[in-house]
């Protein structure tokens, strides 16, 4: 019998526990900053200050996570995050 709601092959990375853990805590903090959009904008955006893509870092060490969640703290407050150059944001 098919199930239509099992997945067919997965498609990137599974990630584990732990990382899935940091992921959804990255996500849930930087909620504060506003709209989806301003929380994919953070996420995938490339910072400078943080040397990456803040979702990157966050899934990959709890270090990255407590740097991450430091960033949306600093942003939540009104201050600005600086972002990478733009020459490195054209390149995601």
């Amino acid at each position: 019998m098919n199930d239509p709601f099992r997945r067919r092959g997965r498609q990137g990375p599974v990630l584990s526990p732990d990382e899935g853990r940091r992921q959804g805590r990255a996500v849930r903090a930087a909620q504060a900053l506003g709209d989806v959009e301003a929380v994919r904008a953070f996420l995938n955006t490339p910072h400078e200050t943080l040397g990456g893509r803040p979702l990157d870092l966050a899934v990959a060490s709890d270090a990255g996570l407590a740097a991450v969640e430091a960033a949306i703290a600093e942003a939540s407050a009104g201050q600005p995050i600086a972002r990478a150059p733009a020459a490195q944001e054209s390149k995601r």
